[in-house]
């Protein structure tokens, strides 16, 4: 697997195609020894996540949450699943007041998005950002739109103009004109438990009369979802909280009504919905929007390998231990700064990594420019590489 190809092999983001059926696909440990990476994957194969290795059920077809159609996905046996963090869970509270009260905090600040493009029209979901009237939704939702109208909670629809968007986090950002918008209140998603309140607002299949609101909890933590062959998204929260088609770009939000992500996309089996939904934490969204606005792009970082999850015995068996070098691009800043093939990464500016997905989440949250500490594994000895950051260019 290459790290330039991110997005995963194959054709672009469609949400007319219909779905497919992605098959159940059971994670067994790979027999490598320690600090050996499994067999480099075929071209893509990397990247098609940790997610489909842990659903349980006969069949799970990824959708994006877009009312005017479905995401296509494509079959895959991926390595064992291996969650971001997982922590003991803690109980939700079942007080209706309090989902009322945080739904009343929200609603001012949800609206609904209407797409005119090539292929008809299609609707979305998204969250106010700012009193100047920007507007957070979807990359997807805003693709192949060529006018845009955003319908607020109160039933006024204002003509917007698309600032930016960003595929590798399916964001993008919206300008309207109009003065006395209530932007959301951002939560730190980076201090969420499993089990903590998750409260979804936005507007399912486009539906008249407001935003709709449902509770649950949050499910997992940093997972990595291919929502279509050549789409991949990581260090996403996944959520029980019901969401459908339509939803996307709405807002997933604590128990104090702060944003804790951004939704995006669903999981529904061949039997019926599985409480499977997805969203892009806050803390992403707080440093792609910025970007978006300014600049109408993301300059998304990479270090110009190619590589895989390495694993080390643990416990009897075998656990994600690092991101190991396979290759190098041309011209890249790691091999420069004195990286090697076999070295495992560790570490980035001190932050712990123990896969390629969890390399990859990171890089995320960093631009190409930027200084960064590597720290890798050779021979048992620890190094740290001092490397100036990439550009990603989907």
């Amino acid at each position: 697997m290459t790290e330039p190809d991110q997005r995963g092999p194959g054709l672009p983001w469609d949400p007319d195609h219909e779905p497919l059926i992605i098959p159940r696909a059971d994670a067994v440990p790979p027999p490598a020894p320690s600090r050996s990476p499994a067999p480099p994957p075929r071209p893509g194969a990397g990247l098609l996540g940790p997610l489909l290795g842990g659903l349980i059920g006969s069949a799970v077809t990824i959708l994006a949450l877009v009312a005017s159609g479905l995401v296509q996905t494509s079959p895959a046996a991926p390595p064992p699943v291996t969650a971001a963090r997982v922590v003991a869970a803690t109980a939700a509270p079942t007080a209706a007041t309090g989902v009322a009260e945080v739904a009343a905090s929200v609603l001012p600040s949800i609206v609904t998005v209407q797409v005119e493009g090539f292929g008809g029209p299609g609707s979305g979901s998204g969250v106010v950002y700012s009193d100047s009237g920007y507007v957070i939704t979807n990359d997807h939702v805003v693709k192949g739109g060529e006018s845009f109208t955003v319908e607020f909670s109160d039933g006024t629809s204002v003509p917007a103009r698309l600032v930016g968007s960003d595929p590798l986090t399916d964001l993008a950002v919206l300008d309207v004109d109009r003065a006395g918008v209530t932007p959301i209140v951002f939560g730190d998603a980076s201090t969420l438990q499993v089990g903590d309140v998750a409260v979804a607002v936005g507007n399912p299949l486009g539906l008249r009369g407001g935003p709709s609101v449902t509770a649950g909890v949050v499910s997992a933590l940093g997972r990595t979802l291919q929502v279509s062959p050549d789409t991949v998204l990581y260090g996403l929260l996944q959520t029980d909280a019901p969401i459908t088609r339509g939803s996307s770009g709405g807002a997933l939000v604590n128990d104090r009504g702060e944003l804790i992500g951004i939704t995006t996309a669903i999981g529904v089996s061949d039997v019926g919905a599985e409480g499977l939904g997805f969203a892009v934490p806050s803390d992403l969204v707080a440093g792609v929007v910025p970007d978006l606005i300014v600049d109408g792009e993301v300059r998304h970082a990479f270090l110009g390998i190619t590589g895989t999850t390495a694993t080390a015995r643990a416990a009897g068996g075998f656990a994600p231990s690092g991101a190991v070098i396979t290759d190098f691009v041309a011209d890249s800043a790691l091999r420069a700064a004195g990286a090697q093939v076999g070295d495992v990464i560790v570490a980035i500016d001190g932050e712990p990594v123990s896969s390629l997905d969890e390399l990859i989440t990171r890089l995320r949250h960093r631009r190409a420019g930027d200084s960064a500490t590597i720290t890798v594994e050779r021979n048992g000895n620890r190094i740290d590489l001092d490397v100036t950051l990439g550009w990603f260019r989907p």
